[in-house]
C-alpha cells in the first residue's frame, strides 16, 4: 500500500492535476474570505465552508477522475494487477495518496483561523467542527470519485459521472425534503435523513462529534472502496 500512496503522491505534482486542483480550490475560497470576512468584518468562518462544501462537488471529481482511469488509458493496470500487493492495498494507496492532497488543502486554509486569531478571536468549536465536517464528507467524495474512476478508461467520463453523483446526492437530499416533504411520508423523510451525507455533514459542523456519524461516513468509504475492489477483481479476470 505504502509503495502505491508514494507513487500516486508524487503523480500528483509531476503533473498539472495536483497544482490545478489546489490552486483553483485556494484561489476561489481566499476570493471567498477576502470578500466576506476581510472586507465584510465577519470573524466567524461557517459561511466560507459552506461554500466550500459546494466548491468540493465540482473541484473533487479532479482530483480522482485520473486514479484508475490514467492506468487504464497507459496500460499499467496489468502491472497492478500482477504486483505484490493485493488488489485492497492499491485500493487503500490510492484513497489515502488522494486524501493526502485533499489535506494539504486544509492546510493551506489554516491561514484563515490564524488571520482572525490575529485581528479578533475565534470559534474554536466552530473552526474544529467544521473543519472535521469537511474533512469527514471530503474522505466520502474521495471514495465516491476513486470507484467511478474504477468503471473507465476516460478521464472525462470519470470526472462527469463523479459530478452526477455527488450532484444527486446533494439533489436527493434536498429536493424531496424542502420541496417534496407535504407529498412524501413522514417514514421516507426520516430515512433519507439517516441517509443523508449533508445532515450528518451538519452535525459534525455544528461540532457535534457523535460516534454514530463519524462511523457513517466511515461506513461509505469503506462500501464504496469495497465496490472498487470489487470491480477490480473482476477486471484483473475479465
Amino acid at each position: 500500500m505504502l509503495a502505491v500512496f508514494k507513487r500516486d503522491l508524487k503523480a500528483y505534482f509531476t503533473s498539472a492535476i495536483g497544482y490545478i486542483y489546489l490552486g483553483a480550490y485556494i484561489f476561489v475560497l481566499n476570493l471567498w474570505f477576502y470578500i466576506f470576512n476581510a472586507l465584510g468584518g465577519s470573524s466567524s468562518l461557517t459561511s466560507i465552508f459552506d461554500f466550500m462544501l459546494i466548491v468540493m462537488m465540482f473541484i473533487t471529481p479532479i482530483l480522482t477522475m485520473r486514479v484508475f482511469s490514467e492506468e487504464y488509458k497507459q496500460k499499467t493496470d496489468q502491472l497492478l494487477f500482477t504486483s505484490p500487493a493485493g488488489l485492497p492495498s492499491i485500493v487503500l494507496g490510492k484513497f489515502f495518496s488522494s486524501l493526502a492532497v485533499f489535506v494539504c488543502l486544509l492546510l493551506l486554509t489554516l491561514l484563515w483561523p490564524l488571520t482572525i486569531s490575529a485581528v479578533g478571536e475565534n470559534n474554536i468549536a466552530e473552526v474544529v467542527g467544521n473543519y472535521a465536517g469537511i474533512l469527514a464528507i471530503g474522505m466520502a467524495y474521495i471514495s465516491m470519485g476513486i470507484f467511478i474512476s474504477s468503471l473507465t478508461e476516460n478521464q472525462v467520463v470519470a470526472a462527469v459521472g463523479s459530478l452526477g453523483l455527488i450532484v444527486a446526492l446533494f439533489l436527493l437530499e434536498f429536493l424531496p425534503m424542502y420541496f417534496f416533504s407535504g407529498a412524501l411520508p413522514a417514514f421516507v423523510i426520516r430515512a433519507l435523513r439517516f441517509v443523508s451525507l449533508y445532515a450528518r455533514h451538519s452535525n459534525i459542523s455544528r461540532g457535534l462529534l457523535a460516534l454514530d456519524d463519524i462511523v457513517y461516513f466511515l461506513s461509505v468509504c469503506a462500501v464504496f472502496l469495497f465496490l472498487t475492489a470489487r470491480g477490480l477483481e473482476k477486471r484483473r479476470w475479465a
